[in-house]
């Protein structure tokens, strides 16, 4: 474990007061740490990648991801309880895509992170 240095005092009392004024509530920590679990997994990564690029049907993420549909069904259901993506129906056929632009932003500035220098 990393200690400050040994005549370190830390930030002003005012500052760390500050701060901890400003910390998210509880709930809302844990609504963030559920998305960032949500793109902790590669196959859920590839299917909003590919949401980020058109709206798909769920034959469609299966011929894209070279999956099967229950694989992607139960993915796509995780998803949408987080709002990370919605579907529309037209007839019988259920087509999703990314709920709103933050999620593409998300990923795309993560993206740009790990291509960085």
């Amino acid at each position: 474990m990393e200690k400050c240095d040994p005549v370190c005092e830390g930030a002003s009392p005012e500052i760390a007061d500050q701060v901890k004024a400003n910390l998210l509530e509880e709930h809302l920590a844990a609504s963030i740490a559920d998305v960032f679990k949500a793109l902790g997994d590669p196959t859920r990564i590839k299917i909003i990648h590919a949401l980020s690029q058109h709206e798909l049907c769920v034959h469609d993420l299966t011929v894209v991801l070279g999956m099967g549909q229950s694989a992607i069904s139960h993915q796509l259901r995780y998803l949408r309880n987080l709002r990370i993506v919605k579907r529309r129906k037209e007839g019988k056929t259920v087509y999703y895509s990314l709920d709103d632009n933050h999620i593409e932003q998300l990923f795309v500035l993560t993206r740009q992170h790990l291509e960085h220098d």
